[in-house]
């Protein structure tokens, strides 16, 4: 078998898959010096389409040729792929009757294990900084998932916590949403551990 032959030759799967490919899936890399390009090249695009197949590249899924430069694609793909993962988050919240910022203040109450917290801790905690905490903190309070009361040590400040009521829906989307976030396990471990620390390190560039 072909794929035997360059196995055999010490190139391993993982090994041929650093290989880069174009949007034609040509494969440019030290291997094309090899005199057996034509059947390494047919090997690697079956690697390709047996591991990465029914993947989409930004390019495809917004329909765009070429970026201005790989900064600028990693932009767009930072910003469609926020807003893949919170469609998918508020298609799952949607039949629970909350929303993925809802959600949010509830999973940051929950953490508290009972302890009151002020507004202003949840805004410092929110995922969303752009959401306004206080309307977030009325509408749980409607559906009977939050309470709110006076502080003691400071009349001018709320504190809200969850209730009973709040930790039962929790726990009803626990499961669904540990579901859901399996579509990230088509990622290794290690490679979910490179793109938070490279997510990371993006963001503290932007602090200092």
């Amino acid at each position: 078998m072909e794929t035997d032959n360059f196995i055999e030759r010490g190139y391993s799967i993982q090994r041929l898959t650093e290989c880069y490919v174009t949007k034609n899936h040509h494969f440019y890399s030290d291997f094309q010096t090899l005199n057996n390009f034509r059947k390494f090249y047919v090997f690697t695009l079956n690697v390709y389409t047996y591991i990465c197949g029914g993947m989409i590249t930004i390019n495809q899924a917004i329909q765009q040729g070429r970026f201005n430069s790989e900064y600028h694609k990693l932009a767009v793909n930072l910003f469609y792929t926020t807003n893949w993962l919170s469609n998918q988050h508020s298609q799952l919240l949607k039949p629970f009757g909350i929303s993925m910022q809802q959600y949010n203040i509830l999973r940051i109450l929950r953490g508290q294990k009972g302890t009151p917290v002020s507004v202003n801790c949840l805004i410092e905690r929110m995922l969303d900084k752009s959401s306004n905490a206080s309307r977030l903190v009325n509408k749980l309070l409607e559906k009977g998932l939050v309470e709110r009361k006076i502080c003691p040590q400071d009349r001018r400040q709320v504190e809200v916590k969850v209730t009973p009521r709040g930790m039962a829906l929790l726990m009803q989307i626990d499961g669904p949403m540990e579901k859901m976030r399996n579509v990230l396990s088509i990622l290794s471990e290690e490679e979910a551990s490179i793109v938070n620390k490279l997510l990371d390190k993006l963001r503290s560039s932007k602090q200092q």
